[in-house]
């Protein structure tokens, strides 16, 4: 067993889901190895908690999706959601199959997933009523996507995923004190200059409670500020397909034009519903060992620098009001390889080029916050 396993699995139940002695958990599987459900399985025993275990395959869901009418869906989402209301935390671990898999998939049928499963079980009661975290699982395919070894990719998932999350809290408090100060934020780059308010708004530090690996600071914009346009440079694979080159155009809060690699599908996916035009959150991502893509939503959007916008439902603990069966996250990643850019605070440049330039946020940029890293790895060590 490698010892890497057993170590995430105590930051699942412990950090992410805070288990408790008497508490319930459900432990979904999806095509995930039988070596890391066995670690959860005894680390929430170990804990004091009573685990429950749902196995599932990526091949049949898709299979399922596909056949399923609308009522299908909504008998099947009643049998989940009256299952999570028997327990008090939920863990998901799939493992990453191709994501071309979705692809064939009709529209509407995608549609009708989203509508009566994904949003009532996961958005409207999962994400408000239960501690919970989700993961991907490092496999072949997902190594391929990223360009690396199978071997790599593990050494990078482990490096990345066991992580001092309360370090990362502590290091995101004085951008989360600016974003309660702030009333206007201004993106500008490469085919983007966007506006918007997030006067009043609260914020939220992502620290490893809902998402592993995770480190996002997020809040939402007033649902109805959102002005300009955005050109997101990081690919976004959503329900099977790889959007590519995404530029948005906002006219008072809402979507008035888009375009990608595939311009028909996107919109489509916008005409979901109202609130798939809308922006739900407005995030910085803050990993300081995500440096790239790897074409892995979960991983990209925590990318050290980056930025994201989520289309449909806003977050409760952020909620402009904004509610959609999607929530789908664009990056913008504003490195100076990749054209740069700025990002302003009530007129103030506050980020340039994916790095801070306000000094009380410096321990955020990845360079510093790693060698912070090491010096405190040497101390460790020297103690012992």
């Amino acid at each position: 067993m490698d010892s890497r396993i057993d170590q995430l699995a105590q930051l699942l139940v412990r950090h992410s889901c805070q288990l408790k002695a008497g508490e319930k958990v459900l432990i979904e599987g999806i095509d995930a190895p039988e070596e890391v459900l066995s670690c959860l399985l005894r680390a929430a025993k170990e804990a004091g908690a009573t685990p429950l275990l749902s196995l599932k395959q990526h091949s049949l869901m898709s299979e399922l999706c596909e056949l399923y009418s609308a009522h299908d869906i909504q008998f099947f989402a009643q049998c989940e959601l009256e299952l999570l209301k028997r327990v008090d935390a939920f863990i998901s671990i799939r493992a990453a199959r191709s994501q071309n898999e979705l692809r064939n998939v009709p529209q509407e049928k995608l549609a009708n997933m989203l509508r009566y499963y994904v949003k009532p079980v996961h958005y409207d009661y999962r994400n408000e009523h239960l501690r919970w975290v989700a993961l991907r699982w490092p496999t072949a395919a997902m190594a391929e996507t990223a360009g690396m070894s199978v071997s790599d990719f593990e050494d990078f998932f482990f490096h990345v995923c066991n992580f001092d999350y309360a370090r990362l809290d502590a290091a995101m408090t004085p951008l989360s004190e600016l974003m309660a100060r702030t009333d206007s934020v201004r993106i500008t780059g490469a085919g983007t200059d966007l506006y918007f308010s997030i006067a009043g708004m609260p914020n939220h530090k992502s620290v490893g409670r809902n998402n592993i690996p995770d480190g996002e600071l997020f809040t939402a914009p007033l649902r109805n500020s959102v002005q300009g346009r955005i050109r997101f440079n990081v690919p976004s694979n959503y329900y099977g397909f790889r959007y590519e080159d995404v530029s948005l155009e906002f006219r008072d809060g809402q979507v008035v034009a888009g375009s990608c690699n595939d311009s028909d599908r996107l919109n489509h996916l916008l005409d979901q519903d109202e609130g798939a035009r809308y922006v739900g959150e407005f995030a910085f991502g803050l990993h300081p060992r995500v440096e790239r893509p790897i074409g892995d939503l979960l991983f990209d959007e925590k990318i050290a620098g980056s930025i994201h916008l989520a289309l449909g439902n806003a977050y409760p603990n952020c909620d402009n009001g904004n509610k959609s069966a999607i929530h789908w996250d664009l990056i913008l990643n504003q490195h100076k390889d990749l054209g740069g850019g700025e990002i302003y605070f009530d007129g103030r440049v506050v980020s340039k080029n994916s790095r801070f330039v306000v000094p009380e946020l410096a321990a955020l940029n990845p360079e510093l916050s790693q060698a912070e890293e090491e010096v405190e790895g040497i101390a460790r060590w020297r103690r012992l």
